[in-house]
């Protein structure tokens, strides 16, 4: 055990659960400070859960868990961390919008958690503040919230406002400011309690290597499919790809049908539409507005190229997430099914 620290006052933490909210991102971001406690031999942190309506929250694991309270009766808190997931890019509640610009105003931190970010963006939280979200929301965030400073880092704490990428990301955000707080021996101590062998650092990258999540370790081919990556909204020419790789167009075909079993032109066509999905099912934006942010010109063509891709249109593939979205869930079994015409 630590040494038992000062007699400072607990920080106050309120735990935000909003419907479909990721399991494993809450109580990553809920045990170090259940370890820190008991490692320091003292209270410094308490916390409550609490939901909108004081009832329990299902995760999106099926999971549900008990709130304390209610949000609205959390006034004294020095820490509100909103924990959401899927759905989240659904969740429009003006109430609790106003509550979390209430508890900003009384100088609160205000955090994001997974997909928590978007609600804080929501709830003009975020104007002023360097902000991340997970990488599969990345894309959506950005075109509801073009003028934020969004980065792809594996957590942010910027003054009174704190966002992270969801998964194990909280563990490390927490760490950070379990070090700000009562110093860093105790933060490695708590880790250490984790098995967390490394505290990752802020900027820290979400994402695997391109090498490590596709197996591909030839560098020309890994090049280019990095340039495609930056390039999903103007597509570029095989002429170029090939330029970026130092080969010819044909070498570069042949570089890609060896390695990954189809033409460069195939794989980047997939690569665009699968980004449309995510769009698709993480944002409200119009279906043309997914089209030409996927590099499309022609409505038609980028609803023949999904459908050929996925097996559905793209208005159903959207349906398909609306429906799954329900709270009562009632319809999601059917909408797993539905794959007929728009």
């Amino acid at each position: 055990m630590l040494k038992q620290l000062g007699n400072s006052e607990p920080r106050d933490i309120v735990f935000l659960l909003i419907p479909r909210f990721s399991m494993m991102a809450f109580t990553s971001a809920l045990e170090p400070l259940r370890a820190a406690n008991r490692l320091a031999e003292a209270e410094l942190y308490r916390w409550r859960i609490v939901s909108t309506d004081g009832g329990p929250v299902r995760a999106s694991a099926g999971v549900s868990i008990n709130a304390d309270g209610k949000f609205s009766e959390t006034e004294k808190a020095t820490s509100v961390f909103i924990c959401a997931g899927m759905g989240a890019e659904s969740y429009l509640n003006r109430e609790t919008f106003g509550l979390l610009r209430n508890a900003a105003a009384r100088g609160a931190m205000i955090g994001g958690i997974c997909t928590g970010a978007l609600i804080m963006a929501r709830a003009g939280l975020l104007s002023k503040a360097k902000c991340t979200i997970h990488w599969e929301n990345i894309a959506g965030f950005v075109e509801e919230f073009p003028d934020l400073d969004i980065t792809a880092t594996l957590f942010e704490v910027d003054g009174k406002r704190a966002t992270c990428s969801g998964g194990t990301a909280p563990l490390d955000m927490v760490l950070h400011l379990i070090a700000q707080d009562h110093g860093q021996d105790l933060a490695l101590n708590v880790a250490e309690q984790m098995l967390h062998t490394i505290i990752r650092h802020p900027h820290d990258s979400q994402r695997m290597s391109l090498q490590y999540r596709t197996g591909i370790s030839n560098a020309k081919v890994l090049a280019v499919m990095a340039h495609m990556e930056a390039f999903l909204e103007s597509p570029v020419g095989l002429d170029e790809l090939a330029e970026t790789a130092g080969v010819s167009p044909r070498q570069l075909e042949r570089l890609f049908r060896n390695h990954l079993g189809k033409s460069p032109k195939r794989y980047y066509m997939d690569l665009r539409l699968r980004r449309a999905r995510l769009l698709l099912t993480q944002t409200s934006m119009p279906i043309l507005q997914v089209a030409v942010a996927c590099g499309f010109t022609s409505a038609s063509h980028f609803a023949r190229c999904y459908r050929a891709l996925f097996s559905r249109s793209p208005r159903t593939e959207r349906w398909l997430a609306n429906t799954a979205l329900r709270p009562d869930g009632q319809l999601e079994a059917l909408a797993t099914q539905q794959t007929g015409p728009v």
